[in-house]
């Protein structure tokens, strides 16, 4: 009886990879509307439901650092109906930051297509007296405890992003968290903090009109949109604190769905439309398989293990 079950159940499961897609897909998406990575995600859905066949639903449900969105993929039926748009925070970081989750970030979540890379870049004031990563981080030597780096809050990429930079350069510069990017730009803007690691979206508006000056780049190659700034990499080796986002669904999925989401992923980002629009903003799409992706985040949340450990780093 049991073997018959069980036969039922992957004949039943074989079809329906096989259909796949027959009805729409819900994208929940772990932010609210109007955030960076909800406009990312709009950005592309449509395109995306136009190559399934089948309508790409957004599902906004934010809170608790993206873990309320990601649970309920993680508990959602294995059928690829139900897709998590995520940035670093449910699988990456999260683990780390918090206490607990209501989700096993490995076991209930499985990757299925990477989206793009968002670049961070590092600004500081005008009255830093430094034009260059090399000088910025012999001026905090020189002068330890005198440089503060503002972020958006514990935990966020731009908090981390500096941690590392602080780590691997081995300064001694402290954090100042914010409720928001609103008050932390204004600071930043201000004086009151000296430094920062952000989105190069956010800041390419404050660069442009020299209220703030960028050193370089997270990522290992120079941005198109800002072509002068070299990679921090170039001064400070093993530096990388560009951000993703990703697909993942629930873990248990047919390996036939994945991968007919991955490959449709694909040729979406391919398109010059969706290309051209994602980096107008500072985002860059990047095409990956789902086992790359998995080895991709593996490498990540072991570097983000390191930094939040060394860092203290906690979100209640």
């Amino acid at each position: 009886m049991r073997l018959l079950l069980a036969a039922f159940v992957f004949v039943s499961f074989s079809t329906g990879a096989q259909q796949y897609p027959s009805q729409p897909i819900r994208l929940v998406v772990p932010f609210a509307p109007g955030g960076g990575s909800d406009i990312i995600a709009r950005s592309i859905n449509e395109a995306l439901s136009k190559q399934l066949g089948q309508p790409v639903v957004i599902d906004n449900r934010p809170g608790a650092g993206a873990t309320i969105g990601a649970d309920i993929v993680a508990k959602s039926n294995p059928d690829g109906y139900t897709v998590l748009y995520t940035t670093i925070g449910p699988q990456i970081t999260n683990p780390y930051l918090m206490k607990s989750l209501p989700y096993d970030p490995v076991k209930d979540l499985m990757p299925v297509a990477m989206l793009a890379e968002l670049d961070n870049v590092l600004v500081v004031h005008p009255s830093v007296p430094a034009k260059n990563v090399a000088e910025l981080i012999a001026y905090a030597k020189a002068n330890p405890g005198k440089l503060n780096f503002s972020s958006s809050g514990m935990g966020t990429s731009a908090h981390l992003g500096g941690e590392l930079f602080k780590s691997l350069a081995g300064i001694d510069i402290q954090h100042i968290a914010y409720k928001g990017t609103g008050p932390s730009l204004q600071d930043l803007q201000a004086g009151n903090v000296q430094m920062a690691v952000d989105s190069l979206a956010t800041l390419q508006p404050f660069i442009r009109n020299g209220r703030l000056v960028a050193l370089g780049i997270s990522n290992t190659q120079r941005n198109p949109l800002l072509p002068d700034a070299p990679p921090i990499a170039d001064s400070l080796p093993g530096y990388q604190a560009s951000t993703i986002n990703y697909f993942t669904v629930r873990s248990g999925t047919p390996k036939a769905i994945v991968d007919r989401l991955n490959r449709d992923v694909a040729v979406v980002l391919q398109q010059p439309q969706v290309r051209e629009r994602m980096l107008g903003m500072a985002v860059t799409p990047v095409i990956e398989t789902p086992e790359v992706l998995a080895a991709r985040i593996t490498r990540e949340q072991e570097k983000w293990r390191r930094v939040i450990q060394q860092s203290g780093a906690k979100v209640d």
